[in-house]
Parts: C-alpha cells; structure tokens; sequence
C-alpha cells in the first residue's frame, strides 16, 4: 500500500492569500483547546550546533472537537543573512491524528512568520485597548511585517507607528514595503530606540534572538498604560518593563521550562509565579484580559499556533487544487 503526501512550497503558500483574521482566529481556537485541558503539548526541544543558533522540534495534538496534529521542525540562524540565506527555514508535517499517517508537508518559515504575528493578534484581541492609535517596532525583519499586518487587525485607529532598526535601510525597506499595505498609517524610522516607544501605545520587539541579550527597551521609556509584546523571547525588553505588569505568557509550561534550562528569561524575567496568565487560559475563558495599566507578554511560539494554522493553509490547498501529491 502507497501514501501520498500534499508538498505545499512557499510560493503556493503565498498564492492562497489566507488573510491575517483567519490565521488569528485559527491560532486563537487553538489556544482555547490549551486552555479547556484538550490537547497534548510538551514543550519545544532543541539542538543549538552555532552559538545564538537552534534547530527546534515542535509537536502538538489538539484534541476534542479540533482534532489536529503535527510536528514541526524549525531552525534560527540569525547569522544566515548575511550568507544570503534565510534566517528562519524548515518544514512543517500535519498528520492525520487517527492513523498517524503524513497529509502534506508544508515551508515552516512562511507559516512561523504567520502564524507569529497572528499570535501577537490574539494577545491584543484580549488585552489591548481597542482605541489605540499609536505603536512601535522594534526589529523590521519578517516577523515585524506579520506582527504589524496583525495589530491592525486587533486596533483599526491605529495611525502611527514608529519604526526602529539598528540598520536604516532595513527599516526604510519594511517602511516602503508595508505602507502601502496600510492605507492610513504613517510609518516613521527612529534612529534611537528611545524615540520609537516615547509615548506609544503598543510596542513590538522582533529582534534576533540572543543567548546573550544586550537588552535596551527600558521600562522607565513605556508609558504606565503599554502594551508590551516580546516576540523575540528576552533580547530587547529590560526585565523592568515587566516589573509589577500584568504579565502574560503563550504557555506557562513551555515558559517556565525554558527558564529553567538558564539561557533565556534570566536577570530578573518573570518568574513562575509572576505569570497573571497564559494565552490558552484566557482564550479558553479561565482567565480574563486587562485592557489598563502596564501589560507585558512574551510570546515564545508554541506548536499548536504551527498545527493550526497549517490545517487552515491544506484545507485550502485542497479546495484551490495547489500543491504537488508526493508518493512516500
């Protein structure tokens, strides 16, 4: 007996057109099914063979009505780029949870940029002020687009946001890129970090991540009512901006594990019982958003954002007729 498993490339990816909402609605079911106890997630396991470097495992059922499952393997090199190669790569593999057998094989590095920025989405779906109008950067790599492409969604006022990266033209290209994405929005470069969070309602790290943070963002810069989103787990928020926030993780489990292993999340990072919430709690109702006062959150990626997401992305693979049936 053969099987057939669904290739998916990255360019067919792209040509779905899956919108932002749906991921971030996908992502969001996926954290209730966490937070009701119906799913299987151990937290991510990983090999570092270059220093700041790491190639993590990522697996996850979730059950009950949702009924998915998938593993995904995920490297970061923040080095590559200046190789010409992609910082993030890898490949993503949902699987059929009744017989265990592959559905389709999917570029992890477009579905981690999506499924990110959508995660960042759901957080201020629950804890950001819908009135918003005013955000800030950090970091104009892929994941900054997502991210932004996702606060949009969760602030329609939004009308400013201030752009900052230790390389100008990388931030004027993000800029020239994503304005016309946002109709509405001014896009604005600041040289000095300092000036991209002065006063701003949401601020968005997606630095490279470091085992050796030099971390700048300052919580003497935030306003007392920020929202503070780190996607870049501890690289460019001080410790103190943190302190005495309602603070959010995606997973406590995966959180707290890291932290324990001593490389991340150390020199005044929350700690297990600094932890208000997770996402999952919250979205599955067990937990309520704070929409005032200082709000943090890191958000690290978790396995469930990859296993839905991905079923979105094949369900309508199969409905477009894309990809390409690979006999295994």
């Amino acid at each position: 007996m053969t099987t057939e498993v669904l290739w998916l490339a990255a360019r067919e990816i792209d040509a779905l057109g899956v919108s932002m909402t749906r991921i971030m609605d996908a992502v969001e079911a996926g954290f209730a099914t966490l937070g009701r106890g119906e799913g299987d997630l151990p937290a991510k396991i990983g090999i570092h063979p270059r220093e700041n470097a790491f190639i993590h495992a990522m697996p996850c059922h979730l059950g009950g009505a949702v009924d998915r499952a998938g593993v995904k393997c995920v490297a970061a090199y923040p080095d590559n780029p200046a190789r010409g190669l992609p910082c993030i790569s890898g490949l993503m593999l949902l699987l059929d949870p009744a017989t265990g057998l592959p559905l389709a094989v999917m570029d992890a590095a477009r579905l981690t940029a999506w499924r990110t920025g959508a995660a960042s989405g759901v957080y201020a779906r629950h804890f950001g002020d819908p009135a918003a109008t005013d955000a800030a950067m950090i970091g104009t790599g892929v994941q900054a687009r997502t991210n932004l492409l996702a606060l949009r969604e969760a602030f329609p006022r939004l009308a400013t946001v201030r752009c900052h990266n230790v390389r100008e033209a990388s931030a004027r290209a993000f800029m020239n890129e994503m304005g016309p994405r946002l109709p509405g929005v001014a896009l604005r470069f600041c040289a000095d970090p300092k000036d991209a969070v002065d006063g701003a309602d949401v601020v968005v790290t997606c630095t490279p991540m470091s085992e050796h943070p030099q971390r700048f963002i300052r919580g003497e810069w935030l306003t007392p009512d920020c929202l503070a989103i780190a996607v870049d787990y501890d690289a460019a928020f001080c410790a103190d901006a943190f302190k005495g926030a309602h603070f959010t993780c995606d997973n406590r489990n995966q959180y707290v594990r890291t932290r324990e292993l001593g490389v991340y999340f150390q020199g005044g990072y929350p700690g297990p019982a600094d932890i208000d919430a997770d996402l999952g709690e919250v979205c599955a109702g067990n937990a309520r958003g704070v929409r005032h006062g200082r709000r943090g959150a890191v958000l690290m990626g978790i396995a469930s954002h990859d296993v839905m997401a991905a079923d979105l992305i094949y369900r309508r693979a199969l409905e477009a007729g894309v990809g390409t049936r690979v006999e295994l």
